[in-house]
């Protein structure tokens, strides 16, 4: 296990249309044995903040330490750490044994027998002890990034990286690559930094998540806190399974107006001014069907059963996406009363996008109690 530092970490690339700032001016600290997910959209900057963790981009400025050890410019084989690509990067004329030893054989001092017992109990680990003698063209997809994961793994180093590893799975098959590498990470406790597009994956697997835009750091925090409290409308509308809801509002003697909506607003926590903000709701906290606490009125225009569940978007001034029991979806071309609960909106500046207030105050302070 391992600590990461980067500090005051840069990266810049030139391009015919000029230089190109890929990564800017980045502080992050990895604990020891942590989980960490950098997530963020294409060209935000983590695939690059990887590469450079990896030995295989240096920084333009700054700092990389590895516990404590300066390894800004060592070459990645000198820096502990052990990386699983999207595309499995195996050697296709090499058996999954020879594929898993191949890394031992070079960076370690260890007897072949040794290498052999080392391949097979991490292989037996992967659930891939039956494929020892196979080349990866007879592998599914998989088992082909168990094997990329276990040539890893053999190697015990101080820090797992892994750049979108199952972004080339099939949905059901990354749920389960995505239950595997938790419960390896929670046997061996190596800390590892995982870069994906997908939040959902950052949600179910990192102990904290970074989120990147435009080569900055937006926030890092656990996934519940990210979730409950985003810094800022970027934050806001990335992460969740259904995009936040957004409306311009004005906030006048403690009601807030929007164009198709008012709801009383009493601030918890907070000395709000009077004057225009943007409020933002998400899909699960919206209630519609309530004629007795209404917010406003909307057509439904789109209905889309999910299992369990189901989305409804509604159309007035603004549109809106709500999530709701399947056995509650009103009928297309219906007009549906919602209500917007005033302690579960968040308010961002117009003009900075920053956040300025959220309304589960009372209930995160709870929590906080209790934790």
């Amino acid at each position: 296990m391992a600590k990461v530092e980067l500090s005051n970490i840069t990266k810049r690339f030139d391009s015919p249309a000029g230089e190109i700032i890929a990564v800017d001016d980045i502080d992050l600290k990895i604990q020891d044995g942590e989980f960490l997910v950098i997530v963020g959209p294409s060209g935000s900057g983590k695939s690059t903040t990887l590469r450079m963790i990896a030995g295989l981009e240096t920084p333009s400025t700054g700092t990389i330490t590895i516990e404590e050890a300066d390894v800004t410019n060592v070459p990645p084989q000198h820096r502990d750490i052990a990386m699983v690509f999207q595309n499995y990067a195996l050697y296709p004329h090499r058996t999954v044994e020879g594929n898993m030893s191949y890394g031992l054989q070079k960076s370690t001092q260890l007897s072949s027998d040794e290498i052999e017992e080392r391949v097979q109990e991490f292989a037996e680990m992967m659930g891939i002890g039956e494929t020892l003698e196979k080349k990866p063209d007879q592998l599914s997809g998989g088992q082909k990034q168990r094997v990329a994961l276990g040539r890893a793994i053999v190697q015990d180093p101080g820090v797992f990286l892994m750049d979108e590893p199952l972004s080339n799975l099939d949905a059901k098959l990354k749920i389960q690559m995505r239950t595997e590498f938790q419960r390896i990470h929670n046997e061996l406790g190596n800390t590892t930094i995982y870069v994906t597009h997908d939040q959902e994956e950052a949600m179910t697997m990192a102990d904290r998540i970074v989120v990147m835009n435009d080569g900055n750091i937006q926030q890092v925090d656990p996934p519940g806190e990210i979730y409950d409290r985003p810094v800022n409308q970027f934050v806001a509308r990335f992460i969740g399974e259904l995009t936040m809801n957004f409306a311009t509002v004005a906030l006048e003697d403690r009601i807030l107006h929007g164009d198709d909506f008012s709801i009383e607003f009493q601030p918890v926590g907070a000395d709000l001014d009077d004057g225009e903000y943007v409020l933002g709701i998400r899909p699960e906290d919206i209630l519609i069907g309530d004629e007795t606490n209404t917010s406003g009125t909307a057509e439904v225009v789109v209905t889309e059963p999910t299992g369990s569940d189901a989305v409804v978007y509604l159309e007035a001034e603004n549109d809106y996406s709500v999530k709701t029991d399947r056995d509650q979806v009103p009928d297309i071309g219906s007009n549906v009363s919602f209500n917007i609960p005033s302690d579960k909106i968040h308010l961002f500046d117009v003009e900075t996008s920053e956040t300025v207030y959220h309304g589960d105050q009372k209930r995160r302070e709870k929590t906080t109690q209790i934790a």
